[in-house]
This record gives C-alpha cells, structure tokens and sequence, in this order.
C-alpha cells in the first residue's frame, strides 16, 4: 500500500494531503492523483453550478421565451426543454476532429458554446405547470422551487424531496402542509421548525424533536404531546395556551420566534445528524457507512468528498457535489448521477451515462469530452467512432493533455485528471452556489481569475411598502396580489401569489416582508452553516468531539453520548 503524501496546492499554495486508500481509489479508477487541494477542488465544481439565477430569455431553436440559467446576452446555443429534449435536431451536426496542435480544453470550450445546452434542468412536465424553478422534476404547480424532486403545491425553497403544500421550507422531506421550517422530515402542518424536527403534527417552532404532536415552542421533545415551551399541559390548557398568541399577527409571529430562539439556548442541540452511519467524518452523513469528509449524504459507502448526494446507494465515489441516486465509481463531477457508472470529470449529467470523462449534458455510454449527446456510444468531441477507433484516440487525447496541457491566466496547469478550469464554466462566479461556500468581493474575483456578472435587476414599480402591509392576515383582501411589495431586506419588488395567499389564510398565517430570494437566502446560509465541523467539549462529561454549532450558536452543548442519556 502507498504511503501518505503531502502535496502543495497549485490554487491556494496550502498543503494537503494524498492518503493510502486515496491512491487506491486513483488507481483503481486510472486517474493521477490531484494537484488541487479538496476544499479548492470543491470551489472549483461549485462554480459551475447555477442553481437559483433565473433568467428570461428566448430559446435559440423555437424563438420562444422560457425561464432559463443563461441569461440572453450569454455566448451559448441556448435550447428550452422541449427542444433540447426532442429528436428535432442532430448533436452529431456538432462533432469535430481532435486537433492535436492546441490544448483540449480549448478545444472543449468552442464545442461548448457552439452546440446547443439545455437552457434549464427541469423535466417537460415541470416545464408546463412549475416553470420558475431550477434543478427539479416532478413539480406541479410549484413556484421558486430548487433542487427540488416531487413536489406539489409549493413555493420558494432549497433542496426539497416528496412535499405537498409547503411554502418558505428547505432542506425538507416527505412533508405536508408545512411552513417556514428547516431540516424537516416526514411532518404534516408544522410551522417554523429548526435543527431536525421529524414525524411531527400541529406543532410549532420545535426543535430537534420526533414524534410530537401539539407542542409549541420547545426542543429536545420525544414522543409528546401538548408542551408548551418544554412543559407539559393537559389537552385542555394548552390550547388555552397557544390561543394567547395569534400567529397570524407578523409581529406575534416574529417575537414568538425569537423567544422560541432564546428558549432553544436553554437546550443542548443534537450534537450530530448521523442516523444509522458508521465510520464517517463530516456532518449530516445518513445511513452511510466508511464516508470521509462527506457532508449532506445519504444512502453513502466507501465514499470521500462528497455533498449533497443522496437516494438509492452511492459506493465508491470521491470528490462528486450534487445528486447520486445510484451511483458508482465516479470521480471529480458536479450534478451528476440517478445509475451512472465510471464517470469522472462531467457536470449536469447521467441518467445512465457510463464509462464518460469530460462530458456535459451526457447520457449513453463511452464519452469522451462531448456536449449534449443524449445517445450514442464511443464518442469523442461529438464525433462518433468505433470501439477500436474510441479506444486508441482516448489514448492519445490523454497523453496529448499531458504533453500539451491548458494554461489558465493565473498559471494553474490543467492536464488529464483534473475538473473543467473554471474559466470554462458559463456563469460568473457570482452566479454560482460556489459563492455561497467561498464568498468572494468583486476584487477578489477578478484576482483569482474568475469571472463577475453585473447582474441587471428588474425593475418594478413599488405600489407598497412592507411597513404598509396588514399585520394580520384577517384583514388581507385578494386586493394584495396586484400590489408590488418592497422587500424590508433588498428593496427590490416582490408579488404575493395566489396559492401563498390561500395557504397563509388557511393556516392563519402572517404575510411575508422579504421578497422570496431573500427568505430562501437565509435558510441557504444556514444550511452551509450547518456543514461545518467545530470542535467542542461537552458540558458535561469533558469529552471533545465535533458538531456544527459554533459557541454562540449553543452555549450549551452535550457530546452524542449524553444527549443520548439526557433526551432518549
């Protein structure tokens, strides 16, 4: 077995290090061992990754207008769903010779911006009745949705799995009739949950609670009923209780917010999100087993560097952000996955794909450096060949790449084995999530050789002001869906829909004061702060261990162990 190696980072000039079982895998898989560091590598996907600038703009081959991530002035082919999707056109129009004068990546970039992509990630059906919504499928009727698979009925949230009339909720799964909450699971009409609240029914502001029903503002609950914060009452008084506070009054539902907030302190929060994984280092691994610097997984093995990868098995992957659902055996791909095998270096592709390197938009089987090609094997630039031709001319690219390797303006050495350089990518770094874990001035993108997008934002006609709005949703006539609303946060325009509007009267809710990208951003930051992994010692027992609550955050916290104790 290898030994460990220090390697210095060609991008942040830090150290890092290459561990045995690392080389094993880059054996196993045929690839050198990287020259970018794991956080810079990380960087380095994510900023390929557009998931909530939307933009309107006209499909390329239909003329007709659709939501899309490429705004109109973008130097791309630009198809909407429909005709990306459709047998209308030929990818194979699009191939080319590999020219072995100049660097591949060059050569990558022109076929990029000259054969049509997909304008945005959804599905033909998401397209007819959800079509503000970005990396999704299975909507219907569903507005400012990201990340999102089957879903009803909802609007404006963050990586969402099987909910149905949700609003204002990220990070959430298997819920219903749910408002305002966070790292939810399996919960029908629960308004403003935190940490993980799970199984839960007519609760409010909980957190880190299972099976509660009836409870209000409290944390650390298990299988209880009618607790008001953290104390118990009889069926009867508790909703004597709870009658005190009108929730659908803006300024009741924000100060019991805040007194949920500070009542929550009293409690330590769960220290770790880790059901049934064993082996793992990172946070919110689930039912994963032998994961190492894994963050936001699920359904996980054998697996390094990974986010945000869940469904069905994922074994024997490192350094993928974004989906899985059946994967295996890939290496250094951004929104990747649902049975791909034996990929590496490829963003927003799948659905089956095997045995493909540098490839965007592909499904099929042996790629190599292709662009939308949804099927058809052993191809290379677009252009097809046989398998003894495929073979040999992968060969050469890779000794060429080595040879002849691309040079970006700040010096880094792209060859065989490293992810897309990120002046490849088609967005700004601004418009990309990797400005939410990296973020960066204007100055400081441009002097890391990134690109900055002077975003142009619409402009509306303010009839209302937040401060103008009804405090209480009983006194809020159909009137406000034709006022224009000044987010409190950004000052830019915002609408209150329809079905917002209907949902917030029936659960006898307040109306909102920001505008939706604004109350999506805050669960977005938390979200990436969750990630995190801060060391502490628990306050009881002395142990050191890790979690993501900084001190501020939980002044008081317990190590896995005895929360267990205390809260089980």
């Amino acid at each position: 077995m290898a030994e460990s190696e220090t390697k210095i980072c060609q991008n942040c000039k830090q150290d890092f290090i290459i561990e045995p079982e690392d080389f094993d895998f880059y054996k196993k898989i045929e690839v050198p061992p990287p020259t970018f560091c794991p956080t810079c590598r990380l960087q380095r996907r994510l900023a390929f990754f557009n998931i909530f600038n939307l933009y309107k703009r006209p499909c390329d081959f239909c003329k007709k207008e659709f939501i899309s991530v490429y705004h109109k002035d973008s130097p791309y082919v630009v198809y909407c769903p429909k005709c990306w999707w459709s047998d209308n056109w030929n990818v194979f129009d699009y191939g080319r010779e590999y020219d072995f004068s100049r660097p591949f990546f060059e050569q990558f970039k022109e076929l990029w911006q000259t054969t049509p992509v997909l304008g945005i990630s959804i599905d033909i059906p998401t397209m007819e009745t959800s079509p503000y919504t970005s990396h999704s499928g299975h909507l219907k009727n569903c507005y400012l949705l990201f990340h999102a698979d089957y879903i009803e009925d909802s609007a404006y949230g963050f990586y969402l799995v099987h909910n149905q009339s949700t609003f204002d909720c990220s990070v959430t799964m298997m819920c219903e009739s749910c408002y305002d909450c966070q790292n939810s699971f399996k919960n029908n009409t629960v308004v403003g949950a935190r940490g993980n609240v799970t199984n839960s029914l007519n609760s409010y502001f909980l957190r880190d609670c299972d099976n509660c029903q009836n409870c209000f503002a409290s944390a650390n609950l298990r299988n209880k009923q009618y607790y008001i914060f953290n104390t118990p009452y009889t069926k009867e008084d508790y909703f004597k209780e709870i009658e005190k506070w009108d929730l659908g009054s803006y300024r009741t539902y924000q100060e019991v917010f805040r007194m949920a907030r500070e009542h929550w302190k009293k409690f330590s929060p769960r220290p770790k999100y880790d059901d049934f994984s064993t082996d793992y280092t990172g946070s919110y691994v689930f039912q994963s087993k032998n994961c190492k610097e894994c963050y936001d997984v699920s359904n996980v093995q054998d697996s390094k560097f990974m986010l945000m990868v869940a469904d069905r098995p994922t074994k024997d992957c490192y350094d993928v952000s974004s989906w899985g659902n059946n994967m295996s055996r890939c290496y250094e791909c951004c929104n990747v996955g649902e049975d791909a095998s034996d990929v590496k270096f490829a963003h927003e592709s799948g659905l089956g794909l095997i045995d493909a390197e540098y490839c965007k938009l592909s499904t099929g089987a042996h790629h190599f450096g292709c662009v939308s090609v949804k099927k058809g094997d052993y191809v290379i630039l677009n252009k097809r060949y046989s398998k003894e031709e495929y073979e040999s001319l992968r060969r050469k690219i890779i000794e060429h790449m080595n040879t002849m390797p691309y040079e970006d303006t700040k010096g880094r050495i792209y060859k065989y084995g490293e992810f897309f350089p990120t002046d490849l990518s088609p967005f700004a770094y601004n418009e990309t999530i990797a400005d939410d874990f990296f973020s960066l001035s204007n100055s400081e993108i441009e002097r890391n050789g990134y690109r900055f997008f002077e975003k142009k934002e619409n402009t509306y006609t303010i009839t209302k002001h937040a401060s103008e709005l009804s405090d209480n949703i009983n006194d809020v006539t159909d009137a406000i869906l034709k006022e224009t609303i000044e987010c409190e946060s950004c000052g830019k325009g915002f609408r209150i829909i329809s079905m917002e509007l209907s949902f917030l009267k029936k659960m006898r809710l307040p109306l909102p004061r920001m505008c939706p990208f604004c109350r999506i951003n805050i669960k977005l930051k938390q979200w990436v702060k969750n990630l995190r992994v801060i060391p502490r010692t628990c306050d009881k027992c002395g142990d050191e261990f890790t979690t993501n609550y900084a001190k501020e955050e939980a002044p008081f916290i317990l190590c896995k162990e005895c929360y267990k104790a205390e809260i089980l």
